[in-house]
């Protein structure tokens, strides 16, 4: 006796849902390679198609060297960035714990610089205690620096797994560069939606990956680059770190690398180093911040198209979910929201053009 089709059909639904759900729970302890393999694949995709046109169809040499352009002008690079920042961080956590660094003296400095009636108005209140506050500046800063030593130790204890992260993460880009486009049209052949709906929540999800990433990351080396030579330029003991954490706080809209320099500069005026100062906040301004107000819109607001405020609460919610990965996770899943939401007050027969 043959079952009745809608039964049939719950049945391999429920059991699609079912290997779907166990095939991605395989996948989660190596979910980072799988989601920056993917990732780099839609970056790098319009260059595997104009190298398989110069090569006249031969899918596994451009493959290859698009692997390799990969390998020289992402992974290389920050390999060597990595390694310069543990060092650097380690030595500022050397500095702190043996008090050639205190930022509690700092703190104590600056407010001893300041006029009698801000004091009063910190007394009120109750920001006088000048010891508990160094004594709590100090503690972060040590914490914040053993952090980075702690991170150094664990990536050289689990150096294997690393290795096997980034060898998958290889492997897959490899087979995603050579086989997008059979891929994709599988994956548009398999969702069950519209052509309208597929063909705009995919070329959106593409565009959102592409602008993220390229926009982001070219925005945070320039802020980064910038930032770290002004405070070599300036004196400030480990410039690279500062300016590796400039670049990591520049994928926050509006804030970003403000977060570092302009303390920095406070502190510079306050201690009587007016000139370094100035500069400082000069650069933050006209050079730092005009970096951030014209790339981003360009790179990143143009295709996206998510106001600051979006773009700011889903990148850090994102990172607080997905850590470093988050920063476009997160954009991706509001701009997707955005899109569906889109599409259902549009109507099927109106969506919106991509």
């Amino acid at each position: 006796m043959t079952e009745p089709s809608g039964l049939h059909q719950k049945t391999f639904l429920l059991l699609l849902a079912a290997v779907s759900i166990a095939f991605f729970w395989i996948l989660l302890p190596f979910y980072g390679a799988v989601f920056w393999g993917a990732v780099l694949a839609i970056i790098f995709a319009p260059l595997q198609r104009r190298l398989t046109l110069a090569l006249r169809g031969r899918n596994n040499v451009a493959a290859l060297l698009t692997l390799l352009l990969v390998l020289l002008l992402v992974i290389l690079p920050l390999t060597v960035i990595s390694a310069s920042l543990i060092n650097q961080g380690v030595g500022l956590y050397d500095n702190i714990r043996s008090g050639q660094l205190n930022f509690g003296l700092y703190f104590q400095r600056a407010v001893d610089a300041l006029p009698p009636y801000v004091r009063v108005m910190l007394a009120r209140v109750d920001l006088t205690s000048i010891a508990d506050v160094q004594a709590k500046l100090s503690a972060s800063a040590l914490q914040a620096s053993q952090f980075l030593a702690t991170q150094a130790l664990s990536i050289g204890q689990n150096t294997a797994q690393f290795m096997i992260s980034f060898g998958i993460m290889l492997y897959l880009l490899f087979f995603l560069l050579r086989d997008g486009p059979q891929l994709s049209r599988q994956i548009r052949t398999a969702v069950p939606l519209s052509q309208t709906y597929k063909q705009h929540l995919i070329q959106k999800f593409t565009t959102v990956v592409r602008a993220t990433v390229k926009g982001n990351v070219a925005v945070a080396a320039v802020q980064g680059m910038l930032g770290g030579g002004i405070f070599a330029v300036l004196g400030i003991q480990g410039a690279l770190l500062w300016g590796v954490v400039m670049g990591f706080l520049s994928l926050l809209p509006a804030v970003g690398a403000g977060l570092i320099w302009a303390p920095v500069a406070a502190y510079f005026l306050l201690t009587g180093s007016t000139a370094k100062g100035v500069v400082l906040i000069a650069f933050g301004v006209l050079v730092i911040g005009m970096v951030d107000n014209v790339l981003r819109p360009i790179l990143v607001g143009k295709d996206t198209q998510m106001p600051d405020y979006v773009v700011l609460i889903s990148t850090l919610g994102g990172m607080a979910l997905f850590g470093l990965n988050g920063f476009v996770i997160g954009p991706l899943v509001a701009a997707l929201f955005i899109a569906c939401w889109d599409l259902h007050s549009q109507g099927d027969d109106a969506a919106p053009s991509a």
